[in-house]
């Protein structure tokens, strides 16, 4: 949708101060997002407990947040057509932050929930919009490489949101721990609104109104190449979330019975997906992008046989072998989302990210009716029936065909 100025120069080279200060600018704001996105994840068997509610009840803090995510990335993706890039971005990110600030104050879970919806819409402008802006301002030889800054930005958001959280819950509470994480998110927000540079190739779309937004988005829907790739990003970000939603409470509990401190360090294992994300891109030059996507949900698939042990270094090696498997089919499966449309990419990407995050929030707190009801076991074959079931739909509806080079994306 987004047009192109005439007199626009071919994007930053790299190297150049202007694509330096890109890269760095949106890792920062991968930080500030991803961050406060999963900042109550490490600490949710804590607030189960002070709050005297369910594990189920106490994940909506996640869910809440993703399904807010969910619900705004397509309109923020209308709105940065408009109004431009780093503009949407920079609202996005303050609000988000202000909103952060907010959470560890709540007085109860309803405000508490309610604070974190809000937050996720605020937060929805970070991803529906960051990978076209690198397009349009990055020289189109370096752009995906450019992307793999702000995937780093992404995943170490979500590592520091988590690994802060949790040993600092531990000693003061919840609320000392999401408080820390929205000051780090607000130092990051801070750097990236001082370090991204202002746009030069951005020229506004012509408004669509609604009539033309919902042709767009149902030409999507009705293609059923795209159509398998939502549901793989449905299905496999939903059980990715349930798994690191309720791992927690289940190795906080007995046989295992690891402290908060401890059980926030299992999310080191995204480092796993860091390296499995740019090693999919990789092999897909090779082996095909449907290829590499289901040897990533095999992957996903045996790693959950693993944590079915009551066994911690094999259940950590399943983690470890899950969380690779999951980066790597994500990376796949939404550069793809982005190649298969001949137009309105932008578009066709962000109803990757709805159905991405809309699983993330609907299967991630499904996985703990699950879990409290029938146990570890129940969540964990649920994973895999749901992984073998999206492996199968992309087997038939994407049949094997010769390599074509890979996009590499957020890995969050």
């Amino acid at each position: 949708m987004t047009q192109t100025a005439p007199d626009a120069t071919d994007g930053h080279p790299k190297g150049s101060p202007g694509y330096r200060r890109i890269l760095a600018g949106l890792a920062m704001a991968g930080v500030a997002t991803f961050a406060q996105l999963y900042s109550t994840q490490a600490v949710l068997p804590l607030m189960s407990k002070e709050l005297g509610i369910t594990a189920a009840d106490a994940a909506l803090s996640v869910s809440l947040a993703t399904a807010g995510l969910a619900a705004s990335v397509l309109p923020w993706s209308f709105v940065a057509d408009r109004i431009g890039r780093v503009r949407a971005m920079a609202v996005a990110i303050g609000a988000a932050t202000v909103l952060g600030l907010l959470v560890p104050f709540a007085s109860g879970l309803p405000v508490l929930l309610g604070l974190r919806a809000l937050e996720g819409v605020a937060l929805g402008g970070i991803p529906a919009v960051a990978i076209a802006y690198l397009n349009e301002e990055i020289g189109k030889a370096h752009a995906s490489l450019a992307a793999g800054s702000y995937v780093a930005g992404t995943t170490l958001g979500g590592l520091a949101g988590r690994l802060l959280a949790g040993p600092l819950g531990e000693v003061w509470g919840w609320r000392a721990g999401t408080l820390a994480v929205s000051v780090l998110a607000a130092a990051s927000a801070a750097m990236f609104l001082l370090l991204v540079p202002k746009p030069r190739r951005f020229a506004p779309a012509p408004a669509q109104g609604l009539g033309g937004a919902a042709r767009i988005l149902l030409g999507h829907l009705r293609n059923p190449r795209l159509l398998a790739i939502y549901l793989q990003a449905f299905v496999l970000m939903g059980g990715f979330v349930a798994v690191y939603n309720y791992l927690g409470f289940r190795l906080h509990a007995e046989p295992f019975a690891l402290p908060a401190s401890v059980v926030s360090l299992l999310f080191l294992a995204y480092l796993s997906g860091t390296v499995s994300s740019r090693w999919g891109a990789a092999l897909s030059l090779r082996f095909s992008r449907r290829n590499v996507l289901l040897a990533g949900i095999g992957c996903m698939a045996a790693g959950m046989v693993l944590t079915l042990w009551d066994f911690l270094p094999a259940v950590l090696a399943g983690l470890l072998l899950f969380t690779a498997g999951f980066f790597a089919a994500h990376s796949i499966g939404a550069g793809w989302s982005g190649t298969i449309p001949a137009g309105a990419r932008a578009q066709a990407a962000s109803l990757y990210n709805l159905f991405y995050y809309l699983g993330s929030s609907v299967l991630g707190w499904l996985g703990g009716l699950l879990f409290q009801s029938a146990g570890w076991p129940a969540l964990a074959w649920g994973v895999i029936a749901l992984a073998c079931t999206t492996a199968a739909v992309t087997a038939v509806v994407h049949p094997a065909a010769r390599p074509v080079p890979a996009v590499v994306v957020s890995a969050s």
